[in-house]
């Protein structure tokens, strides 16, 4: 594999991270508050809410 390929590789493997990350802090905020406006916000903020739900939850 040329280093380009793996560059590549690499960027569609984080950008995926990054997506399920928002879509899973959109989920976890929605069934705690049922509302659309923070789910979006902690969907913005993605693996950070994620965290912070894990471990004061």
């Amino acid at each position: 594999m040329s280093d380009e390929e793996e560059t590549n590789y690499t960027k569609k493997i984080v950008r995926s991270g990054i997506s399920f990350g928002a879509a899973l802090a959109m989920v976890i905020s929605y069934s705690k508050s049922a509302s659309v406006g923070w789910a979006i916000i902690h969907g913005l903020l993605s693996w950070v809410y994620v965290v912070y739900h894990v471990l004061l939850g």
